[in-house]
């Protein structure tokens, strides 16, 4: 479940060798970046053995084991070793940028500070190793500290909040072993984080970077408030490819960006040096956090609760990645596109919240993949490229959560057939309640509000009816927004913003057959759904409770 346009990979054949994949027809060995991988990987007798398993006894293996719950086995001692291996790899500078005018620490500085944004992890993580490394470099302490700020809305959730800190916590046990100093600070950065670089002599800011408006307005922010003798530093550790990188434009299609992406793949698609304990210790030491007060204090709507399948922070994340290496990864290409089948990878809530590493996911499946077939190629497309892509589109249109932001062929179109008659008419409370005549509809809503989850090709479908159903196509857009922002774990991300942009506006598509009400978007109905999988199945396992 990473992303929600779920189509067959249409890797090109130089893109699959940069990736190290099976070339159909080709000779000779794999590229170099494979090679690197696949060397340094360790042999696994339970992927062996699950390799010759029956696809059917891997489905239903997966139903039952597909939350991952437990703790990581052979994959955490696997990834010790590679980071030892790599400890000594050089920072690619070109996955920074510099926010500030200032280049270099003035003398006199008493550490440097991670602002950790949207990657709260420690290892594999492109920004706390230039940190550490600037900080190591200057003979200097480290810090990493969190702005922690809760919106008043109704977006503002425990189930968001509760995940995040608790992944946090995790962080800040990392660090404290690690002799790194952990801050968790209350409020706006823009107000508090200048004080703190102030307080205790801070010589630099490094920070990670998210491609929306509200980071992108704090980062503006932190800009403007700290001394300008103070270098702040942006490292992209989200994306494989920086996103700058990649393009310094707004890209059409997946079609247009993916070329861009594999040709710098073999630069940026690389193994992680290790984060080690600090070698200069800070004369003063942060101040504990006590989690569960933090946690019970916040002000968050209750009512959206934690979920059940998803244990937060790293450890987590990657105990689900193993799972989907071991049981589901063989199963994806085939059975992604199937809501009963267990084949997706289930780690987009790890990735959003920054718990887990994209690249790292990207680097184990391939080395992993030997016996997984297509299903390698199919999940490198959707991680890498179309994924990747929902950042490009959200840094480069300001309006990516707005019928204003789509190209202009959807603006039209959906103008046009903006007052057809509707075949139905749902209030944005009937369908949050999944009260409409549509039992699959009802289905993946209440997943979603009940598990924090919906299965991709389902969003799909889930968006394109609330246009259906909705009186305006600016109505349905803000109902989709609101209801994935609300409930999906994953929401609140470009994935998001762009799944539902693509369901809604047709971004990244193209034009169809135009028919009633949504003109030259692209259409889905049921009847393709029951073509599709078996659909009874679905609607008896997500049957809401009040139907």
């Amino acid at each position: 479940m990473l992303l929600w346009v779920c189509r067959s990979a249409t890797l090109s054949s130089d893109a699959r060798r940069l990736l190290g994949l099976a070339v159909p027809g080709a000779r000779g060995p794999a590229s170099p970046l494979s090679r690197r991988v696949v060397m340094s990987a360790v042999k696994r007798k339970a992927t062996s053995a699950a390799a010759t398993e029956p696809a059917a006894k891997q489905q239903k293996k997966g139903e039952k084991n597909h939350e991952g719950a437990g703790a990581a086995g052979w994959l955490k001692d696997h990834l010790k070793q590679l980071r030892k291996d790599n400890k000594d790899m050089k920072f690619n500078k070109k996955r920074l940028r510099f926010i500030s005018d200032a280049k270099s620490m003035k003398q006199g500085s008493e550490g440097v500070l991670y602002w950790m944004l949207r990657d709260h992890r420690v290892q594999d993580n492109w920004a706390m190793v230039h940190a550490q490394q600037l900080a190591l470099r200057e003979k200097l302490p480290l810090h990493v500290c969190v702005c922690l700020l809760v919106p008043q809305s109704e977006l503002s959730t425990l189930r968001h909040y509760s995940f995040m800190l608790k992944g946090l916590e995790e962080v800040a046990k990392e660090c404290k072993a690690l002799d790194i100093q952990f801050h968790l600070l209350h409020g706006s950065a823009g107000e508090v984080l200048p004080g703190f670089v102030a307080e205790h002599s801070l010589g630099a800011v490094v920070t990670d970077f998210s491609p929306l408006r509200e980071p992108l307005q704090w980062l503006e922010e932190v800009k403007a408030t700290l001394p300008s003798e103070i270098p702040l530093i942006q490292v992209d550790a989200h994306n494989i490819v920086p996103c700058w990188v990649t393009s310094p434009k707004l890209e059409y299609a997946a079609r247009t960006i993916r070329g861009k992406i594999t040709k710098l793949l073999p630069e940026f698609l690389t193994e992680f040096p290790l984060v080690e304990k600090h070698s200069y210790a800070a004369t003063t030491t942060a101040k504990p956090v006590d989690w569960d007060k933090t946690l019970a204090s916040l002000q968050v709507d209750r009512a959206v609760g934690d979920t059940e399948w998803a244990q937060p922070g790293t450890k987590g994340g990657l105990a689900m990645l193993e799972s989907f290496i071991d049981v589901r990864l063989k199963l994806f290409d085939t059975k992604r596109n199937d809501p009963n089948a267990a084949a997706l990878s289930q780690l987009s809530p790890w990735i959003r919240f920054g718990h887990l590493s994209a690249q790292r996911v990207a680097t184990q499946v391939q080395s992993s993949g030997k016996s997984a077939g297509h299903s390698v190629a199919s999940f490198i497309e959707e991680l890498v490229v179309r994924r990747e892509l929902t950042d490009n589109f959200c840094f480069y249109n300001k309006k990516y959560d707005s019928i204003q932001g789509a190209y202009e062929w959807a603006q039209k179109t959906l103008k046009d057939h903006a007052k057809d008659e509707r075949p139905h008419h749902y209030a944005r409370e009937r369908l949050e309640k999944a009260e409409t005549h549509d039992n699959l509809w009802n289905g993946a809503q209440y997943q979603m509000v009940t598990e924090g989850k919906m299965h991709g090709f389902l969003r799909m479908y889930w968006a394109k009816k609330i246009l259906e159903w909705t009186s305006s196509p600016e109505e349905a857009l803000s109902i989709a927004l609101y209801l994935n922002d609300r409930y999906s774990l994953d929401g609140q991300d470009p994935n998001g913003f762009v799944g539902c942009m693509w369901s809604i506006c047709g971004i990244h598509d193209q034009g169809w057959k135009e028919r009633e009400v949504f003109g030259k978007i692209r259409y889905m109905n049921y009847k393709g759904c029951l073509r599709k999988f078996d659909v009874a199945a679905f609607e008896r396992k997500y049957r809401p409770k009040s139907h």
